[in-house]
């Protein structure tokens, strides 16, 4: 996905490109691809592909939820910051926490933060069941398989928050079995599937709540 690709797809999301944004996302790749070298963020480190795979594909949330009119979001098992630093980025007005297991993918996270001069948004060191925190919308990017992801977020959903799911082909992990299992205590409200563009990859994004009213 070239630059234009990249404009012309937001678009379609309804997210105008600003020089402010690109400039950041100029910034993130080539401290990405510098911090690669050093630990083990991604597989993918193309260009193309990195604003394809993983900054677009990170923006596809707003499908489902309108991120103009949430106030906090925690991003679970963050890894190299998808897709929470990319939302950051083009919704500079949300309060971000990103969580993730590793210290050496957290001591990144922070100096990612640093030189990009991003505000109100922290990386902090942890296990996302053993965190806590109330949010009003919770997501993870390719973390786990949803039967335990939902045990890794629900708890810090907020009372009128989601949590959104963001997956690959999602009917191969979502068996009417595990549909029952999940839904025995949460709320499946919604879920968005479609391609991603140029490559026509599945993607998925379910959305839950806590409550089952």
């Amino acid at each position: 996905m070239n630059l234009n690709e990249f404009n012309e797809e937001l678009k379609k999301l309804n997210i105008t490109l600003s020089a402010y944004q690109l400039d950041k996302l100029e910034k993130f790749y080539k401290l990405l691809v510098e911090w690669n070298k050093k630990i083990n963020l991604t597989r993918i480190i193309d260009k193309e592909e990195v604003y394809l795979k993983h900054f677009y594909d990170s923006l596809t949330i707003v499908k489902v939820v309108d991120l103009n009119k949430v106030d906090t979001l925690c991003d679970i098992g963050t890894g190299a910051g998808f897709p929470g630093i990319v939302l950051k980025i083009f919704y500079p007005h949300l309060k971000i926490t990103l969580i993730d297991s590793l210290r050496k993918r957290v001591d990144y996270l922070n100096t990612i933060i640093k030189d990009l001069e991003l505000e109100n948004i922290e990386a902090i060191h942890s296990r996302g069941e053993d965190f806590k925190g109330s949010y009003d919308v919770v997501t993870s990017r390719a973390v786990a398989n949803i039967e335990k992801l939902v045990n890794y977020t629900m708890h810090l959903v907020s009372k009128d928050g989601i949590f959104v799911a963001m997956k690959g082909d999602i009917d191969k992990e979502l068996t009417e079995e595990v549909k029952k299992k999940i839904t025995k205590k949460y709320r499946i409200i919604e879920i968005e599937k479609f391609l991603l563009p140029i490559e026509n990859s599945q993607r998925s994004l379910v959305v839950l709540k806590n409550n089952l009213k």
